[in-house]
C-alpha cells in the first residue's frame, strides 16, 4: 500500500482514564477462599480509553496526535496527564466526578480481576476555542467513545458532523454512547456491538430470522449500520478472524489477521486482547490520514492489532527504530533502568567507546540516540557524514555497551527523548547539562541528565583535520 503524509494531526477525541494492571505471579490458592494468592506485584500505569488510542497513535506513526477529552480536576487526572506520551498533545474538556481508573490484577500475565474506580464524565457547555482550533487542523479524527457523555455533546457533534463532510472520522462506537455522525468513513464496533446496535434499530425485528452464521451475521449488521449510520462503512472486529468491511448491502469482505510471526513474540508471553481495538482503530485512522483506501485502512488496523494482540506493542520491529522501544519497554517491565545517548558518532573512536561503556554501566539497558545523515549535515556541513547512517548503526550496534540504536530526524533528539523516557540521559563532559536542549525534557520527564569524562584531544573533527593535514603534507613533498 502506498501512503502520503496527510496534511494535519490525528485528532483523537473521546474518554480518556487511567489503566492501573498490578502484575504479579500466583502459586497456589487463598485458605480462606478458592481464589489465587498474587504476590510480587508490579503497578504499569497507562492512558485508557481514547487516552490509550492516542498513545497508540503515537507509537505507530510518530508525529502530530493531538487527545481532545475529558479531564477532571482530581489527583488521579494528574497521573493522567503524566501517563500520556511526549508526543501527544492533550487538549481538555470540562468534566465533573472523579477520573476513571481500571486495574487489573494478573498473574502470570494472566487476568485475575478488574476493579473500576471513578465517575467522570464529560461537562455539557460550548466547545472550547483550542479543541475547535484543533479539530479544524485536522487530517484525520478518531473518536473513541467509551460512554462517558463526550459524544452526545451537542457542540461537539455538530463540529464533528461539518468536519465529517471533507476529512476522515473513524468512530469506535460504545453502547452506552452516541451514534456516529453521519458521513463517517468507517465505524468500528466489535461483533457484539454490532449485533446490539442492529438489534436497536427500528427495522430489526425484520432481519431477526435472517442469517445465523457468524460471519453472514456480521454482515447483515454492519450493512444495516451503513445505512442507519449514514456512514461510508462499518467495519466490524472480528477477533481472532480479523475484521469485516461492509460498505452497504451485500458489499462485504472479511480482512483475515496474517500469520504471526514466533520472531517478534517475547518468550513467555501471553496474547492480551486488552486494547486491540484502540489499536485497529488509530492504524486505520492513520492511514485513511494518510489517503489510503478504505479496505487498506482496515487491512492495517488488523495487522497492527494483532502485533499489538501477540507482543504487546503496536509498532512491531520496524527497524533500529521499533527495537530500541522494544528493549525499553521490556527493560521497564522488569523494574530496570534505561540509558540513553545521543550524538552523531561519525568516525567511532576512543572516545565514544569509553563514554558507552560508562554509560551502560549506570542502568540496564543503552539506547543510542543518533543523527540521521540528514541531521548530521545540517548540523557539521554539506561534507559530513564519513560514514552513512546505516553502516554508523552497525558499528554502533556490535559495541557490546550498546542495546539498541534509534536514528532521530531532527537536529536534537527531543522528540525521541519524548518517547522513550530515559531514566538517565548521558552526555560526554565537554558539555554543560543547563546548555544541553535535552536536559529539561528529560527533567519533566522525572529522569536525570549525567555528565560523564571525556577523553581528552579525541573527536572526529580532530581526526579529520589531521587526516587532511597529512595528506595536504604528503602531496606537498610528492610534488618536491
Amino acid at each position: 500500500m502506498t501512503r502520503r503524509r496527510g496534511g494535519g494531526p490525528l485528532v483523537v477525541v473521546g474518554d480518556a482514564f487511567l489503566d492501573i494492571d498490578l502484575d504479579g505471579t500466583s502459586e497456589r490458592l487463598a485458605p480462606d477462599a478458592p481464589v489465587p494468592v498474587v504476590q510480587g506485584v508490579t503497578e504499569h500505569v497507562r492512558a485508557g480509553g481514547a487516552g490509550l488510542a492516542a498513545t497508540l497513535a503515537a507509537d505507530l506513526e510518530p508525529g502530530a496526535v493531538v487527545l481532545v477529552a475529558p479531564v477532571a480536576g482530581d489527583g488521579h487526572a494528574a497521573r493522567l496527564r503524566a501517563a500520556l506520551p511526549g508526543l501527544v498533545r492533550l487538549v481538555p474538556l470540562p468534566a465533573r466526578g472523579e477520573t476513571v481508573r481500571k486495574v487489573r490484577v494478573r498473574a502470570g500475565g494472566r487476568p485475575v480481576v478488574r476493579i473500576d474506580h471513578g465517575d467522570a464524565r464529560a461537562a455539557p457547555g460550548p466547545l472550547p476555542d483550542e479543541a475547535a482550533e484543533v479539530l479544524a487542523s485536522a487530517g484525520a479524527v478518531l473518536v473513541s467513545d467509551y460512554g462517558r457523555g463526550t459524544t452526545a455533546l451537542p457542540a461537539l457533534r455538530k463540529r464533528l458532523r461539518e468536519l465529517a463532510r471533507t476529512t476522515p472520522v473513524v468512530w469506535d462506537p460504545h453502547p452506552a454512547g452516541a451514534p456516529p455522525v453521519p458521513g463517517t468513513r468507517v465505524a468500528v464496533p466489535n461483533h457484539r456491538e454490532a449485533r446490539a446496535f442492529a438489534a436497536a434499530l427500528p427495522d430489526a425485528a425484520e432481519s431477526a430470522g435472517r442469517p445465523a452464521g457468524e460471519l453472514d451475521r456480521a454482515a447483515a449488521d454492519a450493512a444495516a449500520l451503513v445505512a442507519a449510520w449514514e456512514a461510508a462503512g462499518v467495519a466490524v472486529t472480528m477477533g481472532e478472524r480479523g475484521a469485516l468491511l461492509s460498505v452497504g448491502e451485500d458489499v462485504a469482505r472479511l480482512v483475515p489477521v496474517p500469520p504471526p510471526d514466533p520472531a517478534a513474540v517475547p518468550a513467555g508471553r501471553a496474547p492480551d486482547p486488552c486494547g486491540a481495538g484502540d489499536c485497529f482503530a488509530a492504524a486505520a485512522a492513520l492511514a485513511l490520514r494518510d489517503g489510503a483506501l478504505l479496505d487498506d485502512a482496515v487491512a492495517a488496523g488488523v495487522e497492527r492489532a494483532s502485533v499489538f494482540v501477540a507482543t504487546g506493542a503496536a509498532a512491531a520491529r520496524r527497524g533500529a527504530a521499533a527495537d530500541a522501544f522494544d528493549v525499553v519497554r521490556r527493560v521497564r517491565e522488569r523494574g530496570g533502568t534505561v540509558v540513553a545517548t545521543g550524538g552523531c558518532f561519525d568516525l567511532l573512536h576512543a572516545g565514544h567507546v569509553e563514554l558507552l561503556r560508562q554509560a551502560r554501566a549506570l542502568g540496564d539497558c543503552l539506547v543510542v540516540c543518533l543523527n540521521s545523515d540528514a541531521s548530521v549535515r545540517s548540523l557539521k556541513g554539506a561534507d559530513r557524514p564519513l560514514v552513512a547512517q546505516e553502516d554508523r548503526v552497525r558499528v554502533l550496534s556490535a559495541l557490546d555497551s550498546v542495546d539498541t540504536v534509534v536514528i532521530f530526524e531532527e537536529e536534537t533528539p527531543v522528540e525521541t527523548i519524548e518517547r522513550l523516557r530515559p531514566d538517565l540521559w548521558v552526555k560526554g563532559g565537554d558539555y554543560a547539562a543547563a546548555d544541553l536542549p535535552e536536559t529539561a525534557v528529560v527533567n519533566r520527564l522525572g529522569g536525570e541528565t549525567v555528565l560523564l569524562p571525556y577523553l581528552a584531544g579525541r573527536s572526529t573533527t580532530r581526526i579529520v583535520e589531521r587526516a587532511a593535514v597529512r595528506s595536504a603534507r604528503r602531496r606537498t613533498e610528492e610534488g618536491a
